[in-house]
């Protein structure tokens, strides 16, 4: 090879090498704002900006979400403990009603228990036996409903005729023929009476 062929090797060589500053010879040096990519800084604010809007509507769209579902699961949980309550007084109040005739069957065998029996042990154990039924109905809230002499209610009391009456003035009650129970506020079974004239 000559000298000349390989003179020209190394120029060319050279002018492809870089320089300290890292440009090529010949090259035009880069603009350093424009290579880091910041070419407009108000450009990477606004960007900023509206991912922090963007950001902040979807947190406000999950509390929101989230503050619903809670509303929905307090609601849900008050109605299920009304259902749940309604479902026990229900129950109570159904029980009660069975035992109703029961109570009624005590009553009328008292009261009809001849006077040469009353002092019986057996007797006197059917006694103890009504006054505990009615002691616990009364001590589960249940109340008697015996009303001579007070004004009809259609609302506890149920009229099946009338009597003539000098004792008891018209419109009230001259005979119970069935006494009613109440409930709290509800009716287990009206009194059936029979109304003064």
């Amino acid at each position: 090879m000559n000298d000349t062929s390989q003179n020209a090797q190394d120029t060319a060589s050279k002018a492809e090498e870089p320089t300290a500053g890292g440009v090529a010879n010949g090259a035009k040096p880069a603009d350093d704002s424009t290579a880091a990519g910041n070419a407009d800084p108000k450009a990477g604010d606004v960007s900023l900006e509206s991912q922090l809007n963007v950001a902040q509507a979807k947190a406000n769209e999950y509390l929101e979400g989230w503050q619903r579902a809670r509303a929905d699961f307090v609601n849900y949980k008050k109605r299920a403990d009304k259902e749940r309550d309604d479902a026990y007084q229900n129950g109570v109040i159904d029980t009660f009603r069975k035992l109703l005739p029961v109570v009624d069957d005590f009553d009328r065998a008292v009261a009809n228990v001849p006077p040469e029996m009353a002092n019986t042990d057996v007797i006197k154990g059917f006694v103890l036996i009504h006054r505990k039924l009615l002691g616990l109905l009364e001590s589960a809230g249940v109340k008697v409903l015996n009303p001579v002499g007070e004004p009809f209610n259609p609302a506890f009391h149920e009229a099946i005729g009338h009597d003539e009456s000098s004792n008891v003035p018209s419109g009230h009650i001259s005979t119970v023929l069935q006494k009613g129970y109440v409930y709290g506020d509800k009716v287990l079974r009206p009194a059936l009476v029979r109304i003064a004239a």
